[in-house]
């Protein structure tokens, strides 16, 4: 049987008759909006961005960015409260190498719409001229593709909606973007620059439900702690998968498992947790590696120490 499409008057009222309902849960699609709330005088207003990319590969040496995604918004630095989007930036560029199908499929940009196209560089600057703090949805992958492409994102401080919140704690069991969204009633078409970066707004504007403190404002808060890089050096090999689980990484290069720690606070207890489970209580050493936040979810290095367990 064949039923008639509802215009939209139609389908908001059958919506919400469904919204009312416990059995059903509504999700609509996500409708950017330009202003979160009136600024408020006197109010002391700082800009941020939202940014997101779209690359020919995961692999930083190899790959390269084909698409830049960026909001400019004000937010009040004291309650982390969302105002005006001021500048909406998006657009597309030639890498000069083919894009593999496997990553086509992912982001559904084909080689004949980059073609002899560069972003506008002059453009990316005067944006991020006057932005605070920089925030990304998994800034350990779009930050060191943006800093080989333009150095000036070294100097700005970031911030990662996925790595800088315990969303496990929050009690949410994902951290995908997509995921979260819903949670809020909100889907979207993900996957390109600029409507990752919508969905990515319309979260920092989100109350987290255990600390009932708006996503911005924790994301913030993060900027005030020293993040450390935690290298578990000579691990026992028997232990990698007692690491992983952990969420240690693999440092091929240096042949050692690493863990990013959002705050320096958290190293006492994850020393302790190494020398207990890892090192089975004997003598050992890590590198302990203190990241600010211009240089937090970057390749680069920061001061480095050795630490005796």
């Amino acid at each position: 049987m064949n039923l008639p499409v509802p215009n939209d008057s139609q389908a908001a009222e059958m919506a919400l008759s469904l919204a009312l309902h416990p059995d059903y849960r509504i999700l609509r699609r996500l409708q950017p909006r330009h202003v979160f709330a009136e600024a408020t005088d006197g109010r002391r207003l700082l800009k941020g961005i939202v940014l997101d990319t779209e690359t020919t590969g995961l692999n930083t040496a190899l790959c390269k960015v084909i698409e830049l995604g960026m909001i400019l918004f004000e937010f009040d630095p004291e309650t982390g409260q969302l105002h005006r989007v001021l500048k909406v930036f998006d657009e597309l560029e030639d890498p000069g190498i083919p894009i593999p199908p496997e990553t086509t499929a992912v982001h559904h940009i084909t080689d004949d719409m980059v073609r002899g196209k560069r972003i506008n560089d002059q453009e990316v600057r005067s944006l991020l001229a006057d932005a605070s703090v920089v925030i990304a949805h998994n800034a350990a992958f779009d930050r060191p593709f943006v800093e080989q492409r333009w150095p000036e994102f070294e100097n700005k401080a970031w911030v990662c909606s996925i790595k800088d919140i315990d969303w496990k704690a929050e009690g949410l069991g994902s951290a995908k973007l997509e995921y979260l969204l819903q949670t809020q009633g909100f889907f979207y078409e993900a996957h390109r620059a600029e409507m990752d970066c919508w969905a990515l707004l319309e979260l920092l504007h989100m109350v987290l439900p255990q600390s009932q403190q708006p996503v911005l404002l924790h994301l913030l808060e993060t900027l005030n702690q020293s993040q450390v890089r935690l290298s578990a050096l000579g691990s026992p090999f028997d232990t990698k998968d007692l690491l992983k689980a952990r969420g240690y990484r693999w440092d091929g290069d240096r042949k050692t498992w690493y863990r990013s720690l959002p705050s320096e606070n958290m190293l006492e207890e994850e020393t302790h947790w190494l020398k207990q489970k890892v090192y089975s209580g004997k003598r050992a050493s890590i590198e302990v590696e203190k990241l600010g936040a211009t240089l937090r979810h970057s390749l680069r290095q920061g001061e480095k120490t050795i630490v005796s367990l």
